[in-house]
């Protein structure tokens, strides 16, 4: 299944569902990023997926970045709930999805780099690597918040 990012865009379809979903921020013992390349759009972004039924919000995030990434984490604290109407993610099968996604802090505790299915590449990223690749704008945004170690959560106004 593709997936295809829309943010502020006019042109952009008309959701018609809204999931919960986590990220993770994961800093190495360097300062380093964990980050994952889908293979669905291409793009650079943080673990995430997501909520199951019948899990907490923190325990999918382990789950999805253990799924994504190789790695087990330790959820550490919040860094934001993202919930911009303005963008829109949009499916083959026709879903058409307004981002809902509680970001985490996660700290490594165990496993190795290995992607999971629909993943191109998992990689540690330093910070000024970042502006090489290819990342969606409200990726970027909580990638910014999770170095910026903001005191109090970020959340959508």
């Amino acid at each position: 299944m593709t997936r295809i990012e829309h943010y502020l865009n006019p042109a952009a379809p008309i959701p018609n569902s809204i999931a919960v979903t986590v990220s993770v921020f994961v800093p190495d013992e360097q300062g380093r990023v964990l980050l994952v390349h889908r293979a669905d759009n291409d793009l650079h972004t943080l673990p995430g997926g997501r909520q199951e039924i019948g899990e907490t919000i923190s325990a999918a995030a382990v789950r999805v970045t253990r799924r994504m990434a190789g790695i087990d984490v330790l959820v550490m604290g919040l860094i934001g709930v993202y919930s911009d109407p303005g963008h829109v993610v949009e499916y083959s099968d026709g879903e058409v999805r307004q981002e809902f996604s509680v970001c985490f802090r996660g700290r490594p505790v165990d496993g190795e780099l290995c992607g999971g299915e629909g993943i191109k590449e998992v990689l540690w990223v330093e910070q000024g690597e970042l502006e090489g690749l290819i990342i969606h704008p409200s990726t970027r945004m909580r990638i910014q918040h999770g170095f910026d170690n903001r005191a109090t959560p970020y959340y959508s106004r």
